[in-house]
């Protein structure tokens, strides 16, 4: 809240991405990939790629604060490999981390249109959490474009949330929030079943060696078995301005009220759960 007790106004970068692109939303995300790294036994890549070289490049597409490439830099420089990595998203204004970096540049561009000269570029690109972003015809638009953009044998990585078998209606608020948020989904034409759906289009696009693995990942008060309560709240709350525009709810402060009281519900409870998976795929040499 600001002295006046009112909500900061939040940060959207774009009308098609969902969520906002603010300081909050950097806070949230930075949460998120320390919970998605656990998640993969502290992972931060399942590519089978083992033999990186000083000067090779790494695309981190929809780089949110570009934590995972800042992390991914610093891993490998610990065995002597330094990297240069690109970070691209909508807008820069979650960079900050990324400023003053020699190894880590930062420009704006969709994963539906990177610019031509990246052709062949990569030898490896990692993308988090478009599913919100993105419809049918937006996804065959980047898959194409990530397919363009890597350099012949190298490997790309999508993490991903697999909304068909999400579960955290397990109360009369969080049945709420849900209801809200998949009609949202349903407007937007977000793709639910992922799991299903990208291996086949990457398969369409010419990726070969396709493999997924999935993870569930709990939500409740516990901070090491998945995502805290007020984590996955955060990214409830970060859906107001679509849930105001779509006229699903009247006002903030009740749908405020809703997402609290479903945090509540979760701290409560076991049963709430997210399922979170990565799909890893190889462009032929």
């Amino acid at each position: 809240m600001n002295r006046q007790g009112q909500r900061p106004q939040r940060y959207y970068a774009s009308e098609r991405y969902l969520l906002p692109a603010d300081a909050d939303e950097s806070a949230r995300l930075d949460a998120q990939h320390r919970s998605i790294v656990r998640a993969f036994e502290n992972r931060l890549s399942l590519i089978p790629m083992t033999n990186f070289k000083t000067g090779d490049r790494v695309l981190e597409s929809a780089a949110g604060t570009g934590i995972w490439a800042i992390d991914f830099f610093e891993r490998n420089a610990n065995n002597g490999i330094i990297l240069d990595i690109e970070c691209t998203d909508l807008s820069d204004r979650q960079f900050q981390k990324l400023k003053g970096h020699p190894n880590i540049h930062y420009s704006l561009h969709s994963v539906t249109d990177f610019p031509l000269e990246w052709t062949d570029r990569f030898a490896y690109i990692h993308q988090r959490f478009l599913v919100v972003a993105l419809n049918e015809s937006l996804w065959q638009q980047a898959v194409n474009e990530l397919f363009r953009t890597l350099s012949p044998g190298g490997w790309l990585e999508l993490v991903e949330s697999d909304l068909k078998n999400y579960r955290f209606d397990i109360g009369p608020y969080s049945k709420k929030a849900h209801s809200l948020m998949f009609a949202i989904y349903a407007e937007k034409g977000v793709v639910l079943d992922l799991p299903a759906y990208l291996p086949l289009l990457l398969q369409k696009a010419g990726f070969v060696d396709i493999q997924c693995e999935a993870r569930p990942l709990p939500i409740g008060s516990l901070p090491d078995t998945g995502y805290r309560s007020e984590e996955w709240g955060a990214a409830c709350r970060g859906l107001m301005r679509p849930v105001l525009e779509y006229g699903l709810i009247e006002t903030e402060e009740e749908y405020e009220s809703v997402v609290q009281e479903s945090v509540r519900e979760w701290d409560s409870s076991s049963e709430a759960i997210l399922v979170c998976f990565t799909v890893i795929a190889r462009k032929p040499y």
